[in-house]
Parts: structure tokens; C-alpha cells; sequence
């Protein structure tokens, strides 16, 4: 950490300008200051308490000076006494985020990163090991896919893998889900048919962000699993073609899922960005889409976009496809990464797949805890 190099108590501007070594100078609003004072966050709890109403408009301070602690604030209207280290106020200094453990670099992969397909883990030590589970939660948040194999038993083995990261998401299918053909389905996924890379439950509020797969029997004929990084093609339909982006990041479509029991909807683009303009969620289904009801010109740009994305999830370079076997489970982030199946036949064997969703806060704390927050 540079040293403090030159400290400054700028009035006019209610603030402190501190200098740390060459680097510029970092303006610390004493407002911001008082409301980060270590008096103002209970003991255990570490939640603020601090009223920042009983603060005036005009912050004033009877006394500033840095000695062999730090930074010694005494505030004017109440006495208050405010320390604050060097390395503390470098470290939190206005504008620069917290350091988030969670925030692993994503690869955006095509099938040519992963020629050995996706980093496989055992079950047993991600089970055991909390260094195995970090390993594979940090493989899963950099390439959005991983593979844990070694599972024994039905889809409560793969449930333990899940819970050893957080808790269950539940959805209108349940806390767990069957992967079978069903003679009576209320979504495609339970017939033979192939599936087209999509992600799940668009129609949500919030789709769920990490779905579990485990194998239990795949003895049918075809069936074989496909994956796609979907932000890697939406990378790459920025690069090449930004309008098309831009309409499908802007643009609000509708989202439907109904049965018997439940009609749940939502409108959301396809893209969703951040504030700074990063992607950070993915929401496409053409068997969820309901009907586009979006005026005549914005629909003809919104539909040449939106084939063209669809275009772009079936070409080979993007399409990561291999056959599960059972004892394999299969660990992705939904609302990144695309999945879908080509047809079976269900005459010639088995094939069923347990399911499960963990939602992305649960697995970020995990990470989090991991390493030690």
C-alpha cells in the first residue's frame, strides 16, 4: 500500500483529499466518511446502525490529523470520534469496488477451448474436501460448465453435491425434477423430442442461475447432451453485428409458461446488461417466447436479430455436444450457458436425468466462504 503522501481538508467542498504515494488524489466526502465510521456498525452483526439522517447537511469537523493510527476525525456536532488506518482507506477508498471473491474471470469458450470437454470433478472429493468443492465451483463460475462424476445412487446424490453449495431453488416443478419421457408432459423436456439450446424458465422472475443434471440411466438410443457459452455468441453477435445486440439487449419480449396450474409470465430482453454494459444474464427459449406482440417495425428488427442468434446457437463452432453417462452429473449456469438434447428413442433403452437449480447468490457466497469472504 503507498503511503500517505499529503493530506488536504477541502471546506468548500465538504470532503478530505488524501494523497497516496504518486498515485492521484482520492476525495473522501466526509459524509462518507461519518457513514463508514466503525462506531456506526454493530459489534456482531456487522450491519450499520448509524443513523445518517442525525448527520447535518453540513458535516463539520472540530479536529483533523493523521498520526501513527491513521486518520483521527473529531466531528463538530457531536463530539464523535472517528479513526480510520491508512491501509483501510486505501483499500475502500470512493470508487473502488470491494474486493468480491466471488468475481472469477469467465472464459467465453468455443468447442475448440474445450477439446477435453468440460473440467471434470470426482464426487467423492468435492463431497469431503472443501479445496475439491473450490476447485470446482471456481472451474464452473470461469467456463459457466463443469462435470462431476463418480455419483452413486439416484438424484439424491447429485441433491448433496447442490446442497454442499447452497440451497435448493424451488420452481413450479418442484425442489427436484424428473428428466423422463412422460406420457402426459407439461414441457418438452419430458418427451423424446430434441431440444434446441435454450435456457430454463425464462418466463421467471429470476431464472434460476445454477441447474444440476445427474445422469441416472441414458441406455436409449440418441439422446446425446448439447452445450453452447451464450456469452460467448453474444459476444461474438456484438462484435459482428451491434445493431442486432443492441435490439435484443433493449428490446422487452414476452415470457410464458402455463399448464394446468400455472400461468407465470414476464417481459425481458434477451440480453440483459448491467449499468456499466456487461452481460450478466441470458434469457432465450424459443418454446417459451410467447407471442411477440411488439409494433410492426420494431418486430421485423427484432426478429432479424433474433435469428440471427438463433443461427448462430446452431453452428458447430459453438456447440459442445457429448453423451452422459450415468454416475455423471452435469453442473452449468442457466443464464449463461445454452443446453439441449438431441432426439432418443425411448423404445431402445432408458434415459432419465434428475434435476435440481442452486441460485446464483447462493453459490457466489459459497465461493466467497471458501476463500475466506
Amino acid at each position: 500500500m503507498p503511503a500517505l503522501r499529503h493530506l488536504e481538508h477541502v471546506e468548500r467542498a465538504s470532503a478530505l483529499r488524501l494523497t497516496f504515494g504518486d498515485n492521484a488524489p482520492c476525495l473522501f466526502p466526509l459524509v462518507w466518511l461519518r457513514d463508514n465510521c466503525a462506531s456506526g456498525f454493530h459489534p456482531l452483526t456487522h450491519e450499520r446502525t448509524f443513523d445518517l439522517l442525525s448527520l447535518p447537511d453540513d458535516p463539520a469537523l472540530d479536529d483533523c490529523q493523521w498520526d501513527e493510527h491513521g486518520l483521527r476525525l473529531v466531528w463538530s456536532h457531536d463530539g464523535q470520534v472517528s479513526q480510520f488506518s491508512a491501509e483501510w482507506l486505501w483499500d475502500h477508498r470512493p470508487g473502488v469496488q470491494r474486493h468480491d471473491a466471488a468475481q472469477v474471470p469467465q472464459r467465453l469458450w468455443r468447442v475448440e477451448d474445450l477439446v477435453d470437454g468440460p473440467s471434470r470433478h470426482e464426487a467423492t472429493a468435492v463431497m469431503q474436501s472443501d479445496s475439491a468443492l473450490l476447485a470446482f465451483l471456481q472451474a464452473l463460475a470461469k467456463d459457466g460448465l463443469a462435470v462431476v462424476h463418480g455419483l452413486v445412487g439416484d438424484g439424491q446424490a447429485s441433491v448433496a453435491v447442490a446442497e454442499r453449495i447452497g440451497f435448493l431453488r424451488r420452481t413450479n416443478f418442484g425442489l427436484t425434477f424428473e428428466v423422463v419421457n412422460m406420457p402426459d408432459p407439461n414441457n418438452l423436456a419430458y418427451t423424446s423430442l430434441a431440444l434446441p439450446l435454450h435456457t430454463d424458465l425464462p418466463n421467471q422472475e429470476m431464472p434460476p442461475g445454477l441447474q444440476f443434471l445427474h445422469c441416472i440411466a441414458n441406455e436409449a438410443s440418441g439422446g446425446d447432451s448439447v452445450f453452447a457459452d451464450g456469452f460467448a455468441i453474444a459476444r461474438d453477435l456484438m462484435a459482428e453485428h451491434p445493431e442486432d445486440f443492441a435490439v435484443l439487449s433493449q428490446v422487452s419480449v414476452p415470457f410464458r409458461f402455463f399448464d394446468r396450474e400455472y400461468d407465470i409470465r414476464i417481459r425481458r430482453p434477451v440480453f440483459t446488461l448491467d449499468p456499466s454494459g456487461r452481460l450478466t444474464d441470458l434469457r432465450f427459449n424459443a418454446h417459451i417466447t410467447d407471442l411477440i406482440d411488439l409494433p410492426g417495425d420494431v418486430a421485423g428488427a427484432w426478429y432479424r436479430a433474433y435469428r440471427r442468434l438463433m443461427r448462430m446457437t446452431r453452428s458447430p463452432e459453438y456447440r459442445l455436444t457429448f453423451k452422459m453417462r450415468s454416475g455423471e452429473m452435469v453442473a452449468f449456469d442457466n443464464r449463461r450457458v445454452l443446453h439441449g438434447r438431441t432426439e432418443f428413442d425411448p423404445s431402445s433403452g432408458k434415459r432419465h436425468l434428475h434435476g435440481c437449480y442452486v441460485d446464483r447468490g447462493e453459490f457466489e457466497s459459497r465461493l466467497r466462504m471458501l476463500q475466506g469472504g
